[in-house]
Order: C-alpha cells, then structure tokens, then sequence
C-alpha cells in the first residue's frame, strides 16, 4: 500500500471516529427545565463549581385559597413554612461527574417537605433524568425533566 494512502486512510478513520464520540461538557445540564410533575421550571446554573436549582415558575402560582403568593407550607422546619416557592433554591452542590451525569446532589421536595439525595443524568440534549433517593440511588424515583431552554 502507498504510504500517503495510508496516512490519508488513518486521518479518515481517526476524524470518523472522533466524529461520533460523546461530547463531554459539564455546562450541558445549564438551562430551564420543566419538571417530572409538569407543575414548575427549574432554573439550573453554576456557580462555582457546583450546580444548583431554582424554582423560577409555578402551574399555580398562588394559594387558590387565600389568593398569596404559594409558600413553603409542608417544610418539616416550621420556621421555613412562610418562605415564598417562587426562586428558592430546591437543588444544591451538583458535582460533574463525566459522561453526562452529576451527582453528590439535594433535592429538596416541596410536596412534601423533604429533602432528597439526588443524581441527574442528561438522557440527551432536551431530555434530564432527575432521581431522588435516601440512601442508596437503589432506593428512590426518577423525573423525566423538558428542556425549555
């Protein structure tokens, strides 16, 4: 075989090869997400060097009964059950782990009060798979989150 055409077919397959290799960028998670329950979107940015989540919009904004703002009322810590819903932080110190996935995370559950161990996996571009667990990530659920933007 020629040595230049060898040369040219091993660029080829090199640059083929590469072409199809996962992208790896710890930003990919950054954006808007609508949540698993379709209720809220949560904001998530860096900073630092850790990721966090913002609850920046709500399916229902206000208590239907007294017509106010909706508030952190199921928080196991009764001091915290008059903080507002809108822009709290609800997920903490997300660390990058490579190959499209963070863990080392809370998620903090306003259903029901509770805080979660948490892992999010970028399924692809538009799709992130949020699990909370006690414990073992064995025991727990998974949210399929939407890319808003």
């Amino acid at each position: 075989m020629n040595p230049m055409r060898y040369v040219l077919a091993m660029i080829t397959l090199l640059f083929s090869l590469t072409a199809f290799a996962p992208i790896e960028d710890s930003d990919a998670v950054v954006g808007t997400w609508l949540n698993g329950t379709k209720k809220g979107h949560v904001q998530i940015y860096k900073q630092g060097g850790t990721y966090f989540g913002k609850l920046v919009w709500l399916g229902q904004p206000t208590d239907p009964a007294t017509g106010k703002p909706r508030t952190d009322e199921k928080n196991t810590d009764q001091s915290k059950r008059s903080r507002p819903l809108m822009n709290m932080v609800l997920m903490y110190n997300f660390k990058y782990d490579g190959g499209n996935v963070w863990s080392d995370g809370k998620i903090y559950n306003p259903e029901d009060g509770k805080e979660y161990n948490c892992k999010m996996t970028l399924k692809d571009n538009n799709t992130l798979l949020v699990r909370g667990y006690v414990g073992i990530s064995l025991l727990g659920k998974t949210q399929t989150w939407t890319r808003i933007k």
